[in-house]
């Protein structure tokens, strides 16, 4: 059985250390790693697009960083209590002719007593930016360095 600590019930500190692990996770646009953090009948809900299971889970990153270029995000815990988690989360990226965009979201998290990913409800609003308005600084892929801003930090 595949297990991602830390576990439910979730406290401030494990709450925070699940949604930076998966900011982080989500920085590597690495979609099979990604879909490793969720069940293999994990529901989610992205938008308007409904997504079950691992494989769905793979290939819908696999096209989402497809499309969204030089993506960088940041996550933040909004609240938890038992098996849940809910974050505010802001990501920026730009499609193939150069436009950029600052996406920002809520997701809804519900997790198994491995601390795998059950259920995911993300909502998410675009907003077109120019390059000079970009506030997300990294190499990227990678995770976000440890000096880097958080939401709270960059007003956001």
């Amino acid at each position: 059985m595949d297990s991602r600590p830390p576990f439910p019930p979730f406290t401030a500190e494990t709450a925070a250390q699940k949604a930076r692990a998966a900011e982080d996770a989500w920085n590597s646009c690495d979609p099979a790693r990604v879909a490793l953090a969720y069940t293999v009948d994990s529901r989610w809900r992205n938008r308007e697009v409904f997504v079950h299971g691992r494989a769905e889970i793979e290939a819908f990153l696999t096209q989402k960083w497809a499309r969204e270029l030089d993506y960088r995000l940041i996550k933040e815990v909004w609240t938890y209590g038992g098996n849940r988690i809910a974050v505010r989360f802001v990501y920026e990226s730009h499609d193939a002719q150069g436009q950029w965009f600052r996406s920002h979201g809520n997701e809804n998290w519900e997790f198994d007593e491995h601390g795998l990913m059950q259920r995911r409800h993300a909502s998410i609003n675009d907003i077109a930016i120019d390059e000079s308005e970009r506030l997300f600084h990294w190499d990227r892929p990678g995770p976000r360095p440890a000096d880097h801003p958080g939401l709270t930090d960059l007003g956001l």
